[in-house]
């Protein structure tokens, strides 16, 4: 046991096949169905999976308001828990057979009393829950080339890059023995006031697979125990330890594959319950503070969702302008009301000079200036009427690529904004 453990940081994540993030996968497609039929629908859906002895049940529940005809949501839960692997029930479960899994649908329309308060244009809209969210940036990343432009915590971007690794190599059988259960966690050594780059101490993989898995997977192995845990071990490392942290990056750290010695099939929903939300830092920043709602399953004029990627896409343009080298905001509505109770920034003592006796608070004012924070306006900016959820639902909501067709909008970065934020900077000098 050492003496003293140097300045570290942790993070942690799991794969598409991980029971809670099956959930969250089938909450989020479900949404993504309704945003098809009307981009206005009002979508709050959570699911629920287990497998026990063979079988499995697949719960959902909820409220949707939607105009049009609703769609087939056994349909939806059993096509995306099929399509993520679970087509076993040796493996874990079988969402493709109606007599081995069975899908319970509750789900009901939306209450009228808060649909009265939720509908409106930008002056009217009100939020559609109380709440606190967070957003949250830094430069952590940007040491890293492959890692570049993110502006996000080090560890949570690794974690999350080695878990989005485990699901391709799932899906494309690189280890055909692989399944769809898996976790990762890594842990970064930071030396404080040096300029030694990060240091990557231990990264750990929990990947559910074969029985026999072997060379000659599926033929017969004849392995012993601890051939078949050095095998596995090597070929993770190989196939997706090594291809997912950037080389200049790994030095020497220490691997855990499977700590518990090996991780069998079954897994998924059979080793353990899943549930809608129950991810809620894996989804965020690896760590820190939360105001505690969920995103998967929920639409836009939900502020748990919406606010949150508002306050990450502003943070992000804080640090991406130079303003700090770290930014939280806390951002607070009341259900029904339109402009936001509170807004807080926290720099961590990282601003530049020139901002005045109280940073913070300039910042907050340039937030305030520069962002609009009603819910219509958060919805109008991201674009976030769109049905393009179902890609969130796994391997991290924020440090992810925006795409050209249009997934993660709060991660792009708006050059104007850059620019008058920067503007801003420099007129304080």
């Amino acid at each position: 046991m050492h003496d003293q453990m140097p300045h570290s940081d942790t993070a942690e994540s799991v794969t598409a096949g991980h029971p809670d993030k099956l959930c969250d996968a089938i909450s989020d497609a479900i949404l993504d169905e309704c945003l098809l039929i009307d981009s206005s629908a009002r979508v709050a859906v959570e699911t629920m999976v287990k497998g026990i002895e063979g079988e499995a049940v697949i719960i959902l529940a909820g409220e949707v308001s939607i105009n049009g005809q609703a769609p087939d949501y056994e349909r939806i839960a059993r096509d995306k828990a099929s399509s993520i692997g679970y087509t076993d029930s040796r493996i874990g479960m079988d969402a493709s057979s109606s007599e081995l899994c069975k899908v319970l649908v509750y789900i009901t329309t939306q209450s009228q009393f808060i649909s009265q308060g939720v509908d409106g244009d930008l002056e009217t809209q009100g939020a559609g829950d109380q709440g606190v969210m967070f957003g949250y940036a830094c430069t952590e990343t940007e040491q890293t080339a492959e890692l570049r432009g993110r502006y996000f915590p080090l560890a949570a971007a690794l974690s999350q890059r080695l878990t989005r690794r485990l699901e391709q190599v799932h899906e494309e059988k690189i280890l055909p023995w692989i399944r769809p259960d898996g976790k990762s966690q890594v842990t970064v050594h930071i030396e404080k006031n040096t300029e030694n780059p990060p240091r990557i101490s231990t990264v750990v993989i929990a990947s559910q697979h074969a029985p026999d898995a072997g060379p000659n997977w599926p033929d017969s192995n004849n392995l012993t125990e601890v051939e078949r845990r050095m095998y596995i071990e090597g070929e993770i490392k190989k196939h997706i330890i090594e291809h997912a942290i950037p080389e200049s990056l790994l030095n020497e750290p220490e691997i855990i594959v499977n700590g518990t010695g090996s991780f069998p099939d079954p897994g998924g929903p059979y080793a353990d319950a899943g549930l809608t939300g129950r991810k809620i830092i894996v989804d965020t920043y690896g760590g820190g503070r939360h105001g505690g709602g969920a995103f998967s399953g929920k639409d836009p004029s939900k502020v748990d969702r919406s606010a949150a990627y508002y306050a990450r896409w502003a943070a992000k343009h804080i640090v991406a302008s130079g303003i700090a080298e770290k930014c939280e905001i806390q951002v607070a509505y009341a259900i029904g009301k339109a402009s936001p109770v509170g807004l807080r920034v926290n720099t961590f003592g990282t601003s530049k000079a020139g901002l005045g006796n109280d940073p913070d608070q300039k910042i907050s004012n340039l937030l305030l200036k520069y962002f609009d924070w009603r819910p219509a306006a958060m919805i109008r900016d991201l674009k976030l009427k769109r049905p393009i959820y179902s890609a969130t639902s796994s391997g991290g909501h924020f440090g992810r690529v925006p795409t050209d067709e249009g997934l993660f909008p709060w991660e792009k970065l708006d050059s104007e904004k850059l620019d008058a934020l920067a503007g801003e900077l420099g007129n304080q000098e």
